[in-house]
């Protein structure tokens, strides 16, 4: 009997070489199952290549210490995890045991860049308002603004956006454009979108 051809899993990504610069802001746009995800889980280290390698200012990225590496990204997703919590500690929640907790001034300056004063005026108790389950008392785009607060808290080098404004309708995605403006000056900034509007 003839052998029973074994079929390759196809690559999602293959033959792909860029480079993005320190400070840069770049996007990848396209379609479900373009690869566009397997490059932020291959940027954070959630699996490797299974070919070439990723160089991070010029180090392989296999031999940095993962978890000191990972503490310099924010990455900002399509649904923000949120806790029935305090707003102060859902912005904090990136935070590690045993790093310095931010300053009052900090988190105040975290929710400019990330427009969170926009809304802050109608919480009843400031960072420490009660948000609810899931961030129930918030609305989308606000929780959103709460998960970009969270990754620009760390003082992250690269910031990367996934998908985070595609379950948002016009106006809240105009406001997530303006934190996100404000969120990478200054920092290496990776976008993931559907839409090249986005």
């Amino acid at each position: 009997e003839p052998e029973e051809e074994v079929k390759e899993t196809p690559s999602a990504l293959a033959g792909v070489s860029l480079t993005i610069e320190p400070g840069q802001k770049v996007a990848f746009v396209g379609h479900s199952g373009a690869g566009k995800s397997t490059i932020t889980h291959l940027m954070l280290r959630a699996y490797d290549p299974t070919n070439g390698q990723i160089i991070i200012d010029g180090v392989d990225l296999k031999e940095l210490q993962l978890r000191s590496y990972r503490g310099q990204i924010g990455l900002v997703e399509q649904h923000v995890g949120l806790f029935d919590n305090t707003l102060k500690y859902n912005i904090l929640f990136g935070i590690k045991e045993g790093e310095k907790i931010p300053t009052d001034a900090e988190l105040e300056r975290v929710a400019k860049l990330s427009c969170i004063d926009k809304f802050y005026s109608r919480l009843e108790r400031g960072f420490e308002t009660t948000i609810g389950e899931k961030g129930v008392k918030l609305s989308g785009g606000e929780r959103q603004r709460v998960g970009i607060a969270r990754a620009l808290i760390k003082a992250p080098s690269i910031l990367i956006f996934d998908e985070a404004t595609s379950s948002l309708d016009t106006e809240n995605e105009a406001l997530i454009h303006q934190a996100i403006e404000k969120a990478a000056k200054g920092r290496t900034t990776v976008l993931i979108a559907h839409r090249l509007s986005t």
